[in-house]
């Protein structure tokens, strides 16, 4: 009988992405002022659409009317997007993306996370991810 191997989520997160999550986060954060990255968080997007909208924007240099910004903000809502074919992914053929074991939008929600780990395993992330990330100062919030 083989033995069970224990997985830490540093390992895990090495594992399921081909790559070390932490390293690819932290070398754009680091990257960002050269290279010219904008950073944006779906906990942001989510709390003020049009604060980030507008930020894309000066990003850009771009200066758009009221108007045209309330229809981003309206067409890049999570609702939307989930029911727009082009954004939802509804119309990628089955063998390739089959929807029914996963769709590809799930909730839209943030902190969802809490339901699906123990109070242990969160505990676990945020420990692992102190030790990680102890080198950057990356704003990242996990609940709104």
């Amino acid at each position: 009988m083989s033995e069970k191997k224990a997985i830490t989520f540093s390992s895990a997160i090495q594992e399921v992405s081909w790559g070390s999550w932490y390293d690819h986060v932290k070398g754009y954060w680091v990257e960002k002022e050269k290279k010219n990255i904008l950073y944006l968080f779906y906990e942001d997007m989510k709390d003020n659409p049009r604060r980030e909208v507008e930020r894309i924007m000066r990003y850009l240099d771009l200066s758009l009317s009221d108007e045209v910004i309330s229809k981003i903000v309206e067409l890049t809502s999570f609702k939307s997007m989930k029911e727009n074919p082009m954004a939802n992914y509804s119309c990628i053929p089955a063998p390739v993306f089959d929807q029914s074991i996963s769709p590809f939008m799930r909730k839209g929600e943030v902190g969802d996370w809490k339901n699906h780990f123990t109070p242990e395993q969160s505990k676990m992330f945020d420990e692992d991810y102190e030790k990680q990330m102890k080198d950057v100062n990356i704003p990242f919030r996990n609940l709104i």
